[in-house]
């Protein structure tokens, strides 16, 4: 390894721990700008290199930006809970037909609004429900965890691994949609079935439903804005619009009604959006650019298959589970897709089944999973690691073979 290379890899150590460790806002953009300058200091990247990862990722943080706030005020607006609600009182008090209704419900949230939403804002209305329905909590949280990153598959905006890969893809947002649709038909499958039986205790056990009075409304403005942001998406992309500025006017217009309706203050909306993790963002993707023209670059172009057979599909899709689970899935994620793209869009899409559903491995695939611990512990509930492994060294390599194989079958290979 060139000497050089020694110090991206080591602000990559350090911005990895500090994303796991989640210090103060303050800490978090201090320690990425502090990895980003000494990264830009080795030389390995110049002014056109910076320029580029900036134009590239911009967008992509924007949109992060803008769909936090947007999820934020869905959940102000008591939409997650008023869902939730219906999903319980539907229920009767039957684990199995609350654990279904959550677990649906966690892939549309995933779907439309993006992981983060379904880890952080609808997974404590989901420990609620099940309280609220006398069941136990942890098989609609371990659904809202599974959901967060093996949902997220559907549409370029469920996942910011997905909104990087867009420009290596010779495909629309609709176009997106329509391929990955029956992969993720699979994986859900997949994933309710192994759930249903390594949580088959807790779903067998009667709950002891309490009377909480009438379900909370439900808000139409929150759901007509989130449509028709997403027919934006739709309508927008072959038009070449970048999703971050129609996810932006619909921030706009919910904080607005938001704003009108008392539900939030234009700081709360500022804190929703996290700027600080938008710049560490922005710092991570110099630090990974760096190494991808280093070392790390060239071990990993070695390991990537030359073609696009169902066995190299499966290769690529096991590399980026591999390398998200070492690196968390966003650094995976700008370091191989660039890798991969010349084989053409089967083998970046394949990549992207290994960096949403691989990524649920391990606490350190992504960075939802500690988002998922940290609102579990908020709540007073310690989730229990032995329970997490046991659950995902089952459901990952089923549901990636299974999503590997729906691909491979769509892709005619």
């Amino acid at each position: 390894m060139p000497p050089l290379d020694a110090i991206p890899l080591a602000a990559l150590l350090v911005l990895l721990v500090t994303a796991y460790v989640h210090p103060s806002a303050r800490t978090e953009l201090g320690v990425g700008l502090a990895a980003a300058a000494a990264t830009l200091a080795t030389g390995i990247l110049d002014a056109g290199d910076v320029e580029a990862v900036l134009r590239h990722l911009g967008p992509v943080v924007l949109f992060l930006v803008t769909i936090l706030v947007v999820a934020d005020v869905c959940a102000r607006a008591g939409l997650f809970a008023a869902v939730a609600a219906r999903i319980r009182h539907a229920s009767s008090g039957r684990p199995v037909r609350l654990f279904t209704g959550v677990f649906l419900l966690a892939a549309v949230v995933t779907s439309a609004l993006s992981l983060d939403a379904t880890v952080v804002l609808l997974t404590p209305v989901v420990v609620a429900a099940a309280a609220a329905a006398g069941t136990s909590v942890w098989p609609g949280s371990h659904a809202c965890l599974r959901m967060a990153n093996s949902a997220s598959l559907l549409l370029p905006v469920s996942n910011l691994t997905n909104l990087l890969a867009m420009p290596h893809l010779d495909l629309t947002f609709a176009g997106f949609a329509v391929v990955m649709a029956p992969v993720l038909l699979a994986v859900l499958v997949v994933e309710y079935v192994v759930l249903r039986l390594l949580f088959r205790r807790e779903l067998a056990t009667p709950g002891e439903p309490a009377d909480h009075g009438p379900d909370p409304a439900l808000e139409p403005v929150p759901l007509v804005v989130v449509a028709l942001m997403l027919a934006g998406f739709a309508v927008g992309s072959p038009l070449g619009v970048d999703p971050c500025w129609i996810s932006a006017a619909a921030a706009v217009a919910l904080v607005a009604w938001a704003r009108h309706r008392g539900l939030v203050t234009p700081s709360q909306a500022g804190h929703a959006a996290h700027p600080a993790f938008a710049v560490f963002v922005l710092c991570l993707g110099i630090v990974v650019a760096a190494l991808s023209t280093g070392f790390l670059g060239d071990l990993v172009a070695d390991l990537v298959p030359g073609g696009t057979s169902y066995a190299d599909l499966l290769a690529i899709a096991v590399l980026a589970t591999v390398l998200a689970n070492l690196l968390t899935n966003l650094s995976a994620t700008l370091l191989l897709v660039p890798l991969v793209a010349p084989l053409g869009d089967t083998a970046v899409l394949a990549a992207l089944l290994g960096l949403n559903i691989g990524s649920g491995l391990t606490y350190t695939g992504s960075l939802a999973n500690l988002l998922w611990r940290r609102t579990l512990v908020r709540l007073d509930i310690r989730p229990s690691l032995g329970r997490l492994h046991r659950v995902s060294l089952v459901a990952t390599p089923l549901s990636l073979l299974a999503a590997v194989t729906m691909l491979s079958a769509v892709a005619g290979n």
